[in-house]
């Protein structure tokens, strides 16, 4: 199960850049349901989300280099590539994932937080730097990022 808030960031925290991060390159093959491909510095893996906003089933599975590759090549859409930050929430377990987008989406920031229980997600106070909350519109989740084609 995924519990997650994310929100659009358009001023993100001077020093970023030194936190850890993830190369991430992701593709869809399907959007409803979502099943994507994702390589992730040295991993692939396939992985099937429900319907939903906040709250939606998650599987994962591991796929070989070769399978993702060839996968890769029956994508619909565009292949999505970011950087994905992973910053501590002070005096909290929660990890921010400031994700950093490259390719046709460079400049497009978003930040998602995941959440224990939907009522952890529906009470947290998200710090300053994070922008609007576009949890529940679903017009940045990525699966709709890969098939858009008026957005830049």
């Amino acid at each position: 199960m995924e519990i997650e808030r994310k929100y659009l960031v358009t001023c993100p925290p001077r020093d970023y850049e030194s936190f850890p991060f993830r190369l991430i390159e992701q593709a869809y093959l399907c959007t409803e349901p979502v099943v994507r491909i994702r390589k992730e510095d040295d991993s692939c893996y396939l992985t099937y989300k429900s319907k939903g906003l906040l709250v939606r089933e998650e599987y994962n599975l591991p796929l070989t280099l070769e399978a993702y590759g060839h996968l890769l090549a029956k994508a619909d859409g565009i292949v999505l590539t970011k950087r994905r930050f992973l910053i501590p929430i002070e005096n909290t377990e929660l990890i921010i994932e400031l994700d950093v987008f490259s390719g046709k989406y460079q400049g497009l920031m978003l930040a998602e937080v995941e959440f224990q229980t939907k009522e952890e997600a529906e009470s947290f106070v998200p710090p300053k730097w994070f922008g609007k909350d576009v949890t529940f519109s679903g017009e940045y989740q990525n699966s709709r990022l890969a098939l858009q084609t008026g957005m830049s």
